[in-house]
């Protein structure tokens, strides 16, 4: 797993986290720069924080078996 597989990884986790987050401040009321921003802000920091946890559990071996995300448990059945 290189560079290139984390960064898509952190990038689809981001754009998530944002469109979640901001929606779920729209639906508070808020406007929408308010919403961008807090949008923003958040997924950031979350898309880091699941990354890093990740990046740590593949470099340790363990592996989902559930949702299979990492090459390694792709091209085993």
């Amino acid at each position: 797993m290189g560079t290139a597989f984390w960064i898509k990884r952190f990038l689809a986790v981001l754009a998530g986290a944002f469109a979640i987050i901001c929606a779920a401040q729209m639906l508070k009321g808020h406007d929408f720069e308010y919403s961008a921003m807090q949008g923003a802000i958040w997924a950031v920091i979350s898309a880091a924080v699941f990354t890093l946890a990740r990046y740590r559990q593949a470099r340790r071996g363990q592996h989902c078996a559930l949702c299979k995300d990492t090459p390694e448990m792709r091209e085993n059945p």
